[in-house]
């Protein structure tokens, strides 16, 4: 039944000219069906190649409207309208704008984990992947950024001559995995190497083997001579690499690495997106898109 319902969906994208769009979080039914698989900036970038006129995310809101900015021309769904991203939510524009007043003179760097309306005020954007690489390009010292403070605290770390002010925001699944967990994790499987997202508490960090971003994770685990992984990320990731690298071992962190937001869509919403055309269109005005696109595309140039 599975595969039969694959097989429709990929028959019906190519009927009504969709390209599918999947995010490394998402089920390993929905991967398998996607034209592109990434992390977020493996799907920014993604976005911008896709020569299909219809675009359907799966993923959270963010990934959809960094999609629709990138190609305003074409039709961006999203597989599940409830798919929303809490840090995303974290902050709106009219605080930030007071935070730019009281931070003058700062160049404001925004995790792409924010809405659109957001990046509109904002100078660059960055992922987890690109943010040591792109901070250390910018020519100004001093440097806002939004939101994920442990994100902005790790890419401190190995950036020392920036000064770096971070505002009290974070991914709440990444954030409520402790020291204690980490420990307990370690404990349990002491032939592990423990790989961990920098959305991560500092504390956790410490632990850590290897930090990197969510495909830098899995790249490390699948060319290391190493035979057992910790993976400190979504859930999600332990068990591609499971598929992935069937003769080595992945175990989860902890069992509180899921993402409700992440794990909302299911390859029937995909199905009934394509097949029954029932996706949710994104929809941003030309101000929001022109605006937005600046920081995303500077993301691009230097990452």
């Amino acid at each position: 039944m599975l595969r039969d319902i694959q097989d429709k969906i990929l028959k019906a994208k190519k009927e009504k000219d969709y390209c599918i769009i999947a995010h490394t979080y998402q089920a390993r039914e929905i991967c398998e069906v996607a034209d592109y698989v990434g992390d977020s900036f493996q799907l920014a970038v993604s976005a911008t190649k896709a020569p299909q006129k219809n675009i359907l995310l799966c993923g959270v809101r963010f990934m959809a409207e960094t999609a629709k900015i990138l190609n305003p021309d074409k039709n961006v769904y999203i597989a599940n309208k409830l798919a929303g991203c809490p840090m995303a939510e974290q902050m709106d524009r009219p605080y930030i704008e007071k935070m730019k007043e009281f931070y003058k003179g700062y160049t404001v760097v925004a995790y792409i984990n924010t809405t659109a309306e957001l990046k509109t005020v904002c100078d660059v954007c960055v992922t987890s992947s690109s943010a040591v690489k792109i901070v250390s390009k910018l020519p100004n010292k001093n440097i806002l950024f939004i939101p994920d403070k442990n994100l902005g605290s790790y890419v401190a770390s190995q950036l020392p001559d920036k000064h770096i002010v971070t505002l009290d925001g974070c991914c709440p699944i990444h954030a409520a995995i402790t020291r204690r967990d980490t420990e307990e994790a370690k404990k349990e499987h002491p032939n592990a190497l423990l790989l961990v997202h920098p959305e991560c508490r500092k504390e956790v960090l410490e632990l850590a083997d290897f930090i990197g971003s969510t495909s830098a994770i899995m790249e490390y685990a699948k060319k290391s001579d190493h035979k057992e992984f910790i993976i400190g990320t979504e859930n999600s990731i332990v068990e591609h690499l499971q598929y992935d690298e069937p003769e080595k071992q992945f175990y989860p962190l902890s069992k509180k690495f899921l993402c409700p937001n992440m794990k909302i869509t299911t390859l029937m919403d995909v199905y009934n997106a394509i097949v029954h055309d029932s996706g949710y269109p994104i929809e941003l005005d030309e101000d929001t898109i022109v605006k937005a696109r600046k920081c995303i595309d500077e993301m691009i140039r230097l990452g």
